[in-house]
C-alpha cells in the first residue's frame, strides 16, 4: 500500500474526491516511522474505499468494534487495545507523526485487534460504516478551538453527533474527554438534543478507570485544567 505522507484525502459534498492538505505536526518522520509505513501498512491500515467495511473480515472475528477519532500520538489507544482484547479497535488520525508512531508500535507488537485509518472521520462514517454497527466511539481531547469565532470548527456539533448516534448499535456509547470546561458543557448540551441518546449521569461522567492518563492530559492538569468526561449511550 502506498500512503501519501503530506496529504490526506477527503470526499467533497458532491461525491467527487478531492485532496485536503494538513500541516503536519512534529516535522520529519523518524526512521522507524518511515519503516512502519513500508512494513505494516498493508496489514494494519484500512484505506478509504466507498462501501461498508466488513469488520468480521478485517479482524477475523465478531468482537464488538470501538472507533477512536483523533488518537494523537496513540499512546492511550495502544494501551486500551492491549488491555481489552475482547474488543476490536479502529483508530483514525490525520496527522502523520502520530499515525506512523502508532503504526510502528502496532506492527512491532503485532496488536491484532487494532487497525488504523488516515482519513477524514466524517467521510469514513458516512461512506464506510454501516448504521448500528459500532459499539463505542472514543474522542479524547479534541481541539477545543478556544476563541468564540472558532467554535464552529469544533468536532462535537449536532450534525456530527447525529452521525455518530446513527452508527451506534443499541446500548453503544460515545465517550468524550476534554480539559476545556466550556467545550465540555457544549458537548453535554449537544448530546442532550439527540433523541436516540441518553446520558445516564445527567451531566459529566466519573472517570473511567481503564482510560490511561496521556501526556497531553498531564500538561492540562499542570495548568490547573479540570478534566471533564462525557459518556452518552444509544437507547436500547
Amino acid at each position: 500500500m502506498s500512503l501519501e505522507t503530506d496529504r490526506v484525502e477527503t470526499v467533497s459534498e458532491n461525491g467527487r474526491r478531492e485532496i485536503k492538505s494538513f500541516v503536519l505536526r512534529g516535522g520529519r518522520l523518524a526512521g522507524s516511522q518511515k519503516e512502519a509505513l513500508e512494513l505494516y501498512a498493508d496489514r494494519y491500515v484500512i484505506p478509504f474505499s466507498p462501501g461498508h467495511m466488513d469488520f468480521t473480515s478485517i479482524f477475523q472475528n465478531d468482537h464488538p468494534v470501538i472507533m477512536e477519532i483523533g488518537f494523537g500520538m496513540g499512546t492511550s489507544t495502544e494501551r486500551i487495545a492491549i488491555a481489552m482484547p475482547q474488543y476490536d479497535f479502529i483508530g483514525m488520525e490525520v496527522f502523520l507523526n502520530g499515525f506512523a508512531r502508532l503504526l510502528h508500535s502496532v506492527g512491532t507488537k503485532q496488536i491484532g485487534n487494532l487497525r488504523l485509518m488516515r482519513f477524514d472521520a466524517v467521510e469514513v462514517l458516512r461512506n464506510m460504516v454501516p448504521d448500528g454497527s459500532i459499539s463505542g466511539f472514543h474522542i479524547f481531547f479534541p481541539d477545543p478551538w478556544q476563541k468564540k469565532r472558532q467554535w464552529k470548527r469544533r468536532l462535537i456539533q449536532e450534525p456530527f453527533a447525529q452521525l455518530l448516534a446513527s452508527r451506534l448499535c443499541p446500548g453503544g456509547y460515545i465517550y468524550c474527554v476534554t480539559d476545556w470546561e466550556e467545550y465540555a458543557l457544549q458537548m453535554v448540551e449537544v448530546f442532550s438534543r439527540i433523541s436516540v441518546l441518553h446520558n445516564p449521569y445527567g451531566g459529566f461522567a466519573p472517570p473511567c478507570p481503564w482510560r490511561p492518563t496521556t501526556e497531553f492530559e498531564k500538561k492540562g492538569l499542570r495548568q490547573n485544567h479540570v478534566i471533564r468526561e462525557i459518556r452518552v449511550e444509544r437507547n436500547s
